[in-house]
Formats: C-alpha cells, sequence, structure tokens
C-alpha cells in the first residue's frame, strides 16, 4: 500500500500561532488489515534547530549551557533550569551550518569555524516537527570572544559552563544532564574516542 492510500489528510487547523504553531491534523489511517479510522493528531513546531557540543582534545574538556527552561520547571525538574549544548532555531533562509556558528558565539562567546555534522534528528516525532541539525566543533581558549550568555534581546541568560569529558558523562548518570540533545552528542564524542 502506497502512502496515498494510507493517509488521506482532511484538514488542518491553526489553534495557535504564539511561538510555535500548534495544529490540529484531521486524516483518515488505513491500517494494514484494511480498516480505516478518521484521527486527529496535534503537531507543533517552529524553524528546525540546530545543537553543537563544543570541545578541547588537549584539555579534554566541552563548553555547556545552564538555562532556564519552562517546560523543565512546569515538569517539576531542576526548578527549571537545564544543563545542555549550544543550541537554536534556524532564521528565515539561514543554513543550519550558518546557524550553530552563529548562536555558538551568541550563546557561550566562542567564534568556531570547523564543526562536523553528526546527525538530523527528530526528538519528539509523536508532536513536535522540529527536526535539529546535531554538529561537534573543536575549541580552544584562543577562539574565546566574549562571555556569552546570549542575547537580552531575546530574553536570554545563559550560563557558560566547562565540565572535564569526565564529568560530563558523570553528569548523564545523575540526570543532572536531561538534555535529549546533550546526552546524544555527549555519547557520541564517546563513541568516537574523541
Amino acid at each position: 500500500m502506497n502512502i496515498d492510500q494510507k493517509i488521506k489528510i482532511l484538514s488542518s487547523k491553526i489553534v495557535s500561532n504564539f511561538w510555535g504553531t500548534l495544529e490540529h491534523v484531521n486524516f483518515n489511517f488505513t491500517f494494514k488489515n484494511g480498516k480505516t479510522e478518521n484521527l486527529t493528531h496535534e503537531v507543533y513546531g517552529k524553524n528546525d534547530g540546530v545543537a553543537i557540543l563544543l570541545y578541547n582534545l588537549e584539555t579534554k574538556k566541552v563548553i555547556l549551557s545552564k538555562q532556564f527552561r519552562m517546560p523543565v520547571f512546569v515538569a517539576g525538574v531542576s526548578n527549571g533550569f537545564s544543563i545542555e549544548v549550544v543550541g537554536g532555531a534556524l532564521d528565515e533562509g539561514e543554513s543550519p551550518e550558518d546557524c550553530v556558528i552563529r548562536e555558538t558565539e551568541e550563546e557561550v562567546g566562542y567564534k568556531i569555524d570547523k564543526i562536523t555534522k553528526i546527525s538530523t534528528v527528530f526528538l519528539s516525532p509523536g508532536l513536535v516537527k522540529e527536526r535539529v541539525h546535531l554538529f561537534i566543533g573543536a575549541y580552544k581558549e584562543v577562539n574565546k570572544t566574549k562571555n556569552g550568555g546570549g542575547l537580552e534581546s531575546e530574553n536570554e541568560e545563559i550560563e557558560v559552563l566547562e565540565f572535564s569529558f569526565a564529568e560530563a558523562f558523570k553528569m548523564i548518570a545523575t540526570q543532572k544532564i536531561i538534555d535529549a540533545r546533550t546526552i546524544l552528542l555527549l555519547q557520541y564524542l564517546k563513541l568516537e574516542k574523541l
């Protein structure tokens, strides 16, 4: 059965367009047994995003950030603060590579130019349509341009953190790091023996 026979979208209604777009999509779905059901799912998202783990092979350290995240707060975890890799949303017409270089300087104050793309992933494919482009990038102290901390115009207050590889991996086990992008990229570093 091809996709046109399996799924037929009947309607799509935007119910909120505040920060991202929340859409109700009504469709008919035909199961393998031939039965067709009418379903409505919510789809949430905005522009695709990027995330990068900065690592220093000489010092065996990584740069992470700590910032307030309302969903984490509402879930009652870590007083709403999340330790995570640099990340952000693509601006209109911006490439993932240009975005991740811009976000790195804005959030943690490092100007880097050599990055490696690891993958593009959906973090919550049952609800969120945003794809996240994952990168790693080497940094050295000479790459530091300013203190970082995010953009005041975007209401960002970001604490820049530097941890040894070993400390960062321990923080996964102790659940001090709970961000999926950060865990994926730290595990990549470990698997690749960087």
